[in-house]
């Protein structure tokens, strides 16, 4: 079974650090779950720019975490929104006009159809056996998975274990301020920590590692293949999804970690899906 989903990544991302600097907040409510892929109203799958999200099943807590749902369905909604107002991507839409972010299982034929899938609070997940066997197929047949916030060594250790069940004979590597991928568009010499926006009000609105000095450095590593395709994209000790999910929520928030959500999150991507 092959990847059938075709992204014209050339044409996709024309945007602008002035846009970046514009970008206004404007609030949205989270709509119920929708599994499966974008379809018209005529039926036919619409083939636009899908973002997926991996549902999986937690085996264990993290302090703030919702597993697999966290963050949805308001960064999925706002990223691929963003990407359409500012960009010529053409996203994928539901029958109902709403922009294309679906929900997807491993287990799942769609699962081959998404360009890659994301993953939030894999400190908590475990894959079953058949899980294991699927990802490892959508992997190294062209896909790729990005998983985002995860904090301290214990979720750490703990994704380690599971994405080594998939991938046993890859190992991880960080990805450094001079790789391609933190410059892919934008100009990202940092890998920006960001914090949940509950934890920093809760914090005074000032701070950013969500467990003190155990995650005080935020990481971006990756797993690639032998030809160096990325395979996996992690960003660990950050929450970079919820830099698009709270945009409209609060005017300081968004002006102090919106935009570097977006521009990381537009470099991911679009090295990944290029490569």
């Amino acid at each position: 079974m092959t990847l059938r989903y075709i992204v014209p990544v050339a044409s996709i991302f024309l945007l602008t650090a002035f846009q970046v600097r514009v970008w206004g907040g404007g609030g949205w409510r989270p709509n119920p779950i929708r599994e499966g892929l974008p379809t018209a109203e005529n039926g036919v799958r619409d083939r636009g720019f899908t973002f997926c999200r991996l549902l999986y099943q937690s085996v264990r807590q993290e302090a703030q975490g919702h597993g697999w749902n966290t963050d949805y369905p308001g960064s999925d909604h706002n990223f691929v929104t963003r990407l359409a107002e500012l960009t010529t991507a053409k996203p994928a839409r539901w029958e109902d006009g709403q922009p294309g972010f679906a929900v997807v299982r491993a287990t799942q034929e769609e699962l081959y159809e998404c360009p890659f899938i994301f993953m939030s609070d894999v400190g908590t997940v475990g894959f079953s056996e058949l899980e294991v066997v699927r990802l490892r197929d959508y992997l190294t047949k062209g896909g790729f998975i990005w998983v985002d916030d995860f904090w301290g060594d214990w979720a750490w250790q703990h994704w380690v274990g599971e994405i080594t069940r998939v991938l046993p004979e890859y190992p991880i590597v960080d990805i450094d301020p001079e790789h391609m991928m933190m410059h892919a568009l934008y100009e990202v010499e940092d890998i920006p920590q960001i914090p949940s926006i509950q934890w920093w009000r809760r914090n005074g609105r000032r701070g950013t590692s969500e467990r003190g000095r155990e995650s005080e450095t935020p990481h971006l590593r990756a797993i690639f293949d032998p030809e160096g395709r990325p395979l996996v994209v992690m960003t660990h000790n950050t929450d970079i999804a919820d830099g698009w999910e709270r945009e409209g929520e609060d005017y300081d928030f968004f002006y102090e970690f919106s935009p570097e959500a977006y521009a990381l999150g537009i470099n991911v991507i679009l090295y990944s899906l290029s490569h």
